[in-house]
């Protein structure tokens, strides 16, 4: 997916335009023109109706910073302005593809930037609705555009008399007298031609649009499968003695949700997109446990219409054949080009030395799970929907911890305004105000401007916090407008996760994942509110997925900062802090049963590479034996201990969001995260000079320098596995000597270092998702 359009955690119909886009001005080349032969090959056909001016996306949204007029827009206004977007932007890459004047920076490069506004600005609106409020409307689009959306992606970056411009101006870079973030761009657009097929001979450029058309169909068809399954598959119980351990407010729901389904008189357990499930710490009927696992684990591999196995088999060989056709030797390999890890090697190598301590921290993990089951006098074997009931009774065993004691302290609104918010003002000087006069494509949905340290206006945030079954399952980031000073755009930022909602008049409580995942989502909203560059494509979150996910995870750290923990963790009836026998108890337990969190992410990672490191012509046709063989391959096989955080038919990160061979960016950012927030520890903590020396050398640059130069600039010296360990605990499982080579980071190789990522920014438990 390429930066503007990407949903981090979010790919629904993949790269829209592929290029930057901006606001509103007279589009360049918005005319016929007397060479159309490359045009006509981009041209959708005409739809039902036809593109008016009345379209709401005919001109950008007069609304505050070009905020979508949601009040004004119908699901039928999309379908016609998405086609009308590729025929302008189509137009506009023939007058500079066919421009006589000789190339220039500005007639090729900056005129790239400013097409295709149109197709933006509709297509990001199109992505935050079909994510996170979709419906038959909108999934029909999906499926007819994606592969138009394909095809016109190909018709730019396939485009040999454009390709000739970008190649020329390539060659003379050195003498164009750009700047440093220019000369970036030339580069970034060139690397992406070459990396597009622009050098292919005719005949393989027509395998590669027909494989790209197909990747296109089938990555709709398998986000909007998974989505229906979710739903189908949702476990219904008759009655509420199989519910017994949840709380009243979760039975409750469970109720609410059977009768939202046509189900009177039941009980239903939504799914969430991870294979474990959260009522599964509480339930106490075993056989409740098990039905809502085997749900979970089995809701797209049941041969019905929502059964996910052929497509995701028939994408990981097009994958490969395509990778093979652009002279790669795996689709690992193609993908892993300009990624700070750049080798499926490196990246493998980097898993491999975290798998060996999480893995014997698992297993360790595991038989004491199995005696708590014997202490119960039970005489079954551990599986895996018993592992979070008595991890979660081992847990208050130890540390004298409830989980539903800790909830009342973590109210949705104190914990982002007075922690998510808070803390954004202690290291930024940022200010927040909520604001009822811009519509909202949903209820639930709240709107806030946010003040730079100046008061002036940084941009807007919107934050979509709650579960609905037409949402898209995980959290995630991504941009309804984009920071560009070339055209005085300024961010427009959601947020959307998938907390329960709670029953009308109740407050929103939280658990502390659901916390962590809120600080983590803002922190990708900060890399893009921050994001301080001329050109969109360099902009914000438009960098590597295993940097992408680094702001997003340090931000993470500040949620148990003692500064902001005591800020914003008040009983959400009395206001008083939580007390600090119950503080000590929560922190003291944070280390609890990271064995099994870790080696379930490495499996999924592992996993991932699996699925994108085989051949072209390996065809696969069983989803269940390569999975196994996988993972028994990576000595990380624990089917009735540790499953893989998605099993491989609905892992929607890697077929749908993007994340394709790049599972690996969350263990890799971890690292990232980790050395940095021992930077901050080290020279004083939660400070303004800090953050904004961070803002500065971090959060601002987008991709417009390279990035491992910048981290290493910021931090001093290369990341190491020392403290990721150390903060989850697993330091003493195996010794790591920082000052060994193999327990540092990969050599970084610098040379025209661009890249080509993100533009949506995780999506926890999804997509860009967090993990």
């Amino acid at each position: 997916m390429q930066p503007r359009a990407l949903l981090i955690c979010l790919a629904a119909l993949g790269s829209t335009t592929g290029l930057a886009q901006a606001a509103d001005t007279p589009e360049p080349g918005d005319v016929e023109t007397t060479e159309k032969t490359q045009a006509k090959q981009q041209t959708p056909p005409a739809t039902e109706s036809a593109f008016t001016a009345d379209n709401p996306f005919a001109q950008p949204s007069g609304l505050a910073f070009q905020a979508p007029a949601f009040d004004t827009i119908d699901d039928a206004d999309f379908m016609p302005a998405i086609d009308e977007g590729m025929r302008r932007q189509a137009r506009q890459i023939t007058a500079i593809a066919q421009n006589e004047a000789a190339p220039t920076f500005e007639n090729t490069i900056v005129a790239l930037e400013k097409s295709g506004r149109l197709l933006e600005r509709t297509t990001n609106v199109f992505h935050a609705l079909t994510g996170a409020d979709t419906n038959d409307a909108l999934q029909h689009v999906e499926q007819v555009e994606a592969p138009r959306l394909a095809a016109h992606q190909d018709g730019i970056y396939l485009n040999s008399a454009l390709f000739k411009r970008v190649a020329r101006l390539y060659e003379q870079r050195d003498s164009l007298d750009l700047s440093a973030e220019a000369q970036r761009l030339l580069r970034h657009y060139y690397k992406t031609f070459v990396h597009r097929g622009a050098k292919l001979s005719d005949a393989d450029q027509a395998q590669l649009r027909e494989i790209n058309k197909q990747l296109s169909s089938l990555a709709t068809e398998f986000t909007q499968k998974l989505l229906a399954a979710n739903k189908a598959q949702a476990p219904i119980f008759k009655h509420a003695k199989a519910l017994e351990g949840l709380s009243e407010s979760d039975i409750a729901a469970a109720k609410r949700s059977a009768a939202d389904n046509d189900q009177e008189d039941a009980y239903r357990l939504a799914l969430q997109n991870t294979t474990q499930q959260p009522p599964l710490a509480d339930l106490k009927n075993r056989e409740t446990r098990k039905t809502l696992f085997q749900a979970s684990w089995t809701r797209t591999a049941q041969g019905g219409d929502e059964d996910t196995r052929d497509v995701i088999e028939t994408m990981a060989g097009l994958r490969a054949d395509k990778a093979a056709l652009l002279g790669y030797d795996t689709y690992a390999d193609y993908k892993l080009y300009d990624q700070m890890a750049r080798t499926p090697q490196t990246a493998l190598g980097f898993m491999h030395r975290l798998a060996k301590p999480a893995v014997e921290r698992a297993n360790a993990e595991a038989a004491d799970l199995q005696a708590e089951i014997e202490a119960d006098d039970k005489s079954f074997k551990l599986e895996p929907w018993d592992w979070n009931y008595y991890a979660e009774k081992l847990r208050k065993k130890r540390y004298d911890l409830d989980q539903a004691a800790v909830k009342p302290y973590f109210a949705l609104d104190n914990v982002l305004q007075k922690g998510v918010f808070y803390a954004a003002h202690q290291l930024y000087g940022l200010t927040f105000k909520e604001r009822k006069d811009l519509p909202v494509y949903q209820p639930d949905v709240r709107v806030f401007t946010v003040y730079d340290a100046d008061g002036s206006e940084l941009g807007l945030f919107y934050a979509d916090y709650f579960k609905r079954e037409n949402k898209r399952g995980g959290a995630w980031m991504s941009s309804l407008v984009g920071q560009s000073t070339l055209f005085g755009t300024k961010p427009v930022i959601y947020n959307v996760c998938n907390f329960a909602k709670p029953a009308p008049g109740e407050p929103a409580l939280l658990g502390y994942d659901d916390v962590i995942t809120m600080f983590h989502e803002f922190g990708h909203a900060l890399h893009g509110f921050f994001a301080n560059t001329t050109y969109p494509t360099l902009s914000g979150t438009a960098t590597p997925r295993d940097f992408v996910e680094f702001p997003s995870q340090f931000n993470e750290h500040w949620a148990m900062a003692p500064q902001v923990f005591d800020h914003y963790a008040l009983h959400y009836k009395t206001g008083a802090p939580m007390p600090e026998t119950l503080k000590t108890k929560l922190k003291a337990a944070r280390d609890f049963n990271q064995g099994y969190r870790m080696t379930e992410l490495i499996s999924a990672a592992l996993l991932d590479m699996a699925w994108h490191t085989i051949s072209a012509g390996a065809a696969n046709k069983d989803t269940a034996i390569f999975q196994k063989r996988a993972l028994k391959s990576a000595n990380i096989y624990l089917p009735h201990k540790v499953p893989p955080r998605y099993s491989s038919s609905y892992f929607q990160h890697i077929w749908g969001n993007g994340y394709a061979a790049g599972y690996y960016a969350y263990l890799w950012t971890q690292m990232l995260a980790d050395n940095g927030f021992e930077w901050f520890k080290a020279h004083g903590g939660l400070t303004r000079d800090n953050g904004d020396r961070f803002r500065r050398m971090i959060l601002s640059i987008g991709n417009t320098r390279d990035l491992h130069d910048a981290y290493l600039a910021w931090l001093g010296h290369d990341p190491t596995v020392g403290p990721m360990l150390e903060y989850r605990g697993l330091a003493d499982e195996q010794p790591f000597d920082d000052r060994h080579e193999e327990n540092r980071a990969a050599p970084h190789n610098n040379a025209d270092d661009t890249t080509t990522t993100a533009g949506t920014a995780s999506t926890k438990d999804d997509a860009t998702p967090k993990p």
